[in-house]
């Protein structure tokens, strides 16, 4: 009577029975056909796992530079803004200056005809 056993290889499952004319060398042929097919197997996900850090790196890279430019451009706005309210505050101290000014220059008109008028009358007067 045949025996049968069972032989689990990584990638081949077969059935041999006992009697079979299988040789060593089919069954060496076997383990280096499924060795090398887990190497392949290694190869590829080492390739897979390359390409998704590359592509992780890539895109932490998009990341950041997008949040320098956010930064930038905040950083302008900001600036923009500062310059437009310090713009504002120069127009409102330039008219209160112009105010005080033409105040000054007015009351001097006054003051002039009443000091030609002194001048006038003490020249008169000796």
């Amino acid at each position: 009577m045949f025996q049968t056993t069972l032989v689990i290889n990584r990638l081949l499952v077969r059935r041999y029975t006992k009697g079979d004319t299988m040789g060593l060398s089919n069954v060496l042929q076997s383990i280096k056909d499924a060795e090398e097919s887990a190497d392949a197997k290694i190869a590829s996900s080492k390739e897979e796992a390359a390409k998704i850090i590359a592509d992780a790196r890539k895109e932490a890279s998009e990341i950041i530079q997008s949040a320098q430019d956010g930064a930038v451009s905040s950083t302008v706005s900001t600036l923009d803004s500062a310059r437009n309210k310090a713009g504002k505050e120069a127009e409102g101290v330039q008219a209160e200056g112009a105010k005080a000014v033409e105040g000054i220059q007015s009351s001097a008109g006054d003051r002039r005809a009443a000091a030609v008028q002194l001048v006038i009358d003490s020249l008169m007067s000796n």
